[in-house]
C-alpha cells in the first residue's frame, strides 16, 4: 500500500517540477539550502517574519528504527517557513502585553524565565494562541521533522551527524535549566535553525496516536484525526525535540512525545516554535490512525511520561516509582534506563 502511495507522490510531484522553470529565490537567500532547477516557485517570507527560515519543497525519509512508535517512511512536503528559534520569553511576554493572555507557568522562575531563553510551561493552545497571534502557525510534525533532518533529509540528530555529541544540545540535566534561543551556535543545520533537539521540547500541530505513520499519507501529512486516549486522561498532542530535562536518547530528530493540549505538566520542559504556509503551497488531506498500540509498551510510555512530570515538579522519589514501572514494562528500552540514571543522579544529592 505505501509503496504504491509513494510511486503516485513522486510522479506527482515528479510533473509539477517538470512544468515549472521557476527557482524558489526566497529559499536559496534565506535557508542556504541548494535549490533544484525547475522546482515550483514560493512567495518569500515577509520582511516582519525576518526569523523565519524557508524549507523548499522536497522528500524525506521520516522516522527511524529506534521507536515502535516512528517506522521509517517517505514524505513530500510542500515549501513552509519555520521560525529560526524557539519563541523566546521576551516574545511571549510582547504577546501576554497585547492580548491579556494568561502568564505561562514558571514565568517568574529565575532558572528559565530569562529574556533571550525559550518561554516554558506553556500548554499547545498557549502556543496556538501565540502562533495565530503572530500570523502564523504550529508546524505540522512532518514539517518539524524535515526542518530538524536538514537539506539532506535523514539527519539523526539537527548537526546532520549520527552521533550524540554533549556539546552541541542542552539536554539531561547538564545545565541546570534553559539556554539562550541562539545557544549552541556549532550545531546550526543546514536549514539554519537552532536548538532542534534539547533546551525545550516543541510542541507541533498534530494529534498523537503511535500507529499513524501505518497509513498516513506520503504528501503533507498533518497527523491524524484525533489523538490517543492516554489511562483515559484525554487525547494527546505531538510533542518533538527533546528538552533540557530528558536524556540523550530523545533528541534524535525522529522522536517522539506527546502531552494534553491544555496540560503543562511538564511545563518546565515544554515550549514551541511556529510554522507559516507558503504561496504555492497546498494541503493534503487528513488520515485516520486506525489500530492502538501494544497495550504493554504503552503502559510503558504513559510510565516514563510521569516520570518526567515529577522530575519537573523535583519530585524524584516519585519520579523513580514511575520509571520502575516504564522499565518494568519495557526492559531493553535504553531511554527509560537513561532517565533512571539521572533521577538515580538527583536522589543521591
Amino acid at each position: 500500500m505505501r509503496s504504491q502511495t509513494v510511486l503516485q507522490v513522486g510522479l506527482g510531484v515528479a510533473l509539477v517540477m517538470a512544468g515549472s522553470s521557476s527557482a524558489i529565490a526566497a529559499g536559496k537567500e534565506h535557508s542556504g539550502h541548494k535549490i533544484d532547477k525547475g522546482q515550483k516557485a514560493v512567495a518569500a517570507v515577509p520582511a516582519k517574519d525576518k526569523d523565519m527560515m524557508v524549507i523548499p519543497r522536497g522528500e524525506f525519509s521520516m522516522g527511524s528504527k529506534e521507536h515502535a512508535d516512528e517506522p521509517a517512511h517517505n514524505v513530500v512536503l510542500d515549501a513552509y517557513a519555520i521560525d529560526k528559534y524557539e519563541v523566546s520569553n521576551d516574545k511571549y511576554k510582547a504577546f501576554i502585553t497585547a492580548t491579556g493572555h494568561p502568564a505561562p507557568a514558571y514565568w517568574d522562575d529565575p532558572r528559565l524565565n530569562k529574556p533571550n531563553h525559550p518561554v516554558v510551561g506553556v500548554n499547545w493552545n498557549d502556543a496556538t494562541a501565540f502562533c495565530k497571534w503572530e500570523g502564523k502557525r504550529l508546524p505540522s510534525e512532518a514539517e518539524w521533522e524535515r526542518a530538524a533532518k536538514g537539506p539532506k533529509g535523514d539527519a539523526h540528530y539537527p548537526w546532520e551527524g549520527h552521533e550524540i555529541n554533549p556539546t552541541k544540545a542542552n539536554y539531561g540535566q547538564n545545565y541546570g535549566g534553559t539556554k539562550p534561543i541562539d545557544s549552541f551556535s556549532e550545531s546550526v543545520n543546514g536549514f539554519g535553525l537552532y536548538n532542534m533537539a534539547g533546551n525545550v521540547f516543541e510542541w507541533v500541530q498534530d494529534w498523537y496516536d503511535p500507529k499513524y505513520y501505518k497509513d498516513s499519507p506520503s504528501l503533507n501529512p498533518q497527523g491524524p484525526d484525533k489523538g490517543y486516549n492516554f489511562a483515559n486522561q484525554g487525547q494527546v498532542r505531538v510533542l518533538r525535540g527533546g528538552s533540557w530535562l530528558a536524556p540523550e536518547t530523545s533528541l534524535h530528530a525522529s522522536h517522539r512525545f506527546w502531552n494534553q493540549p491544555e496540560n503543562n505538566s511538564y511545563g518546565v520542559g515544554l515550549g514551541f516554535r511556529c510554522a507559516k504556509s507558503l504561496e504555492g503551497s497546498t494541503q493534503a488531506s487528513q488520515a485516520v490512525a486506525e489500530a492502538p498500540a501494544n497495550p504493554k509498551w504503552m503502559e510503558g510510555r504513559d510510565a516514563y511520561m510521569q516520570a518526567l512530570i515529577s522530575m519537573g515538579q523535583e519530585k524524584h522519589a516519585d519520579a523513580m516509582v514511575s520509571i520502575e514501572k516504564a522499565v518494568a514494562a519495557d526492559p531493553n528500552n535504553k531511554e527509560y534506563k537513561d532517565v533512571r540514571n539521572i533521577i538515580q543522579k538527583n536522589l543521591k544529592k
